[in-house]
């Protein structure tokens, strides 16, 4: 009998040492150490791409060349175009051959784009972290399991599925001085009308307000997916040890929800830059009242409204980078987790 286990134990020695096949067709000695970072790298990529990368590329490469020349060339050009002192169309067109940082420096001394910066800065932030909290919250209530919880999940994400000229035009509307039903709810408790969108000090929380009205009900699906995706089990052991409701969801529920957050504050950053169009239609034209010009509208109006098509681009580049700070770490996020 112990010749029996000591011949098995040699089997499966010599079964850890052998030769593992793997996904790809590969062959990979499972002796070794385990790879670097460089090695899981090239494992990753060798999983991703291969003998399908060939027979697939007539269904993506007409799609990747078009992506490439539209989004990745214009990209690229405007690049080149921030390097120049292009006026637009209509006069000579840009030099090439005196490629300079020159529009950079102006940008960097510019009161007006420190300006813009830091209300872009705010506008992410705040509108981001107020949309997560208003989210959650939402989930939390609907998660307890509410009468017409499908109904109350679609009244919440309604908002989302509408333009940002049309949300635009609704707030304008709500917060009309004279006979908006903001200042009308205001006057029925003495607090009087109050100049929402002209008073510099209030105006860019009135701007996060609306917006985390469109897409509260964004971070409310987000977080309620996350929450179904709890095994009960968590909620059992926590009630076994006598947590109250309160400590349960703060300190067991809320910090498994860590992926939910990272991806919603993604797209929520991602939007808060992209709001030239709500601002637009907001405050009615290309220059919003004092307090709530961000990057995108000085863009728009250096680069069409005084034809400085140079200097709008640097700033569109500007943009550009602060959506790839955002937008960067991410996809390293996923991408070390496998799940790109």
């Amino acid at each position: 009998m112990r010749d029996i286990f000591a011949r098995r134990k040699s089997d499966d020695e010599s079964t850890d040492r052998s030769d593992e096949t793997r996904a790809d067709g590969g062959v990979a000695r499972a002796g070794r150490e385990k790879p670097g970072v460089v090695g899981r790298t090239r494992r990753a990529l060798d999983r991703r791409f291969g003998e399908d990368f060939v027979e697939s590329a007539p269904f993506w490469f007409p799609a990747f060349l078009l992506m490439a020349l539209f989004v990745y060339g214009a990209i690229l050009w405007n690049l080149v175009i921030s390097l120049t002192d292009y006026e637009g169309f209509g006069l000579a067109g840009p030099d090439y051959s005196n490629l300079d940082f020159e529009m950079y420096v102006r940008a960097f001394n510019d009161s007006n784009v420190i300006n813009a910066s830091i209300n872009t800065f705010v506008l992410v932030i705040g509108f981001t972290l107020t949309t997560l909290v208003v989210g959650l919250l939402l989930a939390l209530l609907v998660d307890r399991g509410i009468r017409f919880e499908n109904t109350f999940r679609t009244i919440y994400l309604l908002p989302m599925s509408l333009s940002f000229v049309v949300t635009a035009q609704f707030w304008l509307w709500m917060y009309n001085y004279d006979n908006g039903v903001v200042n009308i709810v205001l006057g029925t408790i003495g607090l009087g009308p109050i100049d929402w969108l002209g008073n510099q000090s209030i105006v860019l929380w009135a701007v996060i307000f609306a917006l985390t009205w469109q897409f509260s009900g964004y971070a409310m699906v987000v977080y309620l997916a996350g929450l179904r995706a709890i095994p009960d089990d968590n909620y059992e052991a926590a009630m076994v040890d006598g947590a109250s409701t309160v400590k349960m969801y703060w300190r067991v529920i809320i910090p498994q929800l860590k992926g939910a957050t990272i991806s919603a504050s993604v797209v929520l950053m991602v939007f808060a830059l992209k709001a030239f169009d709500f601002l637009y239609a907001l405050v009615s034209g290309y220059r919003p009242p004092a307090g709530t010009d961000i990057l995108a509208t000085l863009m728009v109006r250096e680069a069409y409204q005084n034809t400085n098509w140079a200097y709008g681009s640097t700033i569109a580049i500007i943009l550009f980078v602060m959506a790839l700070l955002i937008i960067g770490p991410y996809l390293i996020y996923q991408f070390r987790r496998d799940n790109l």
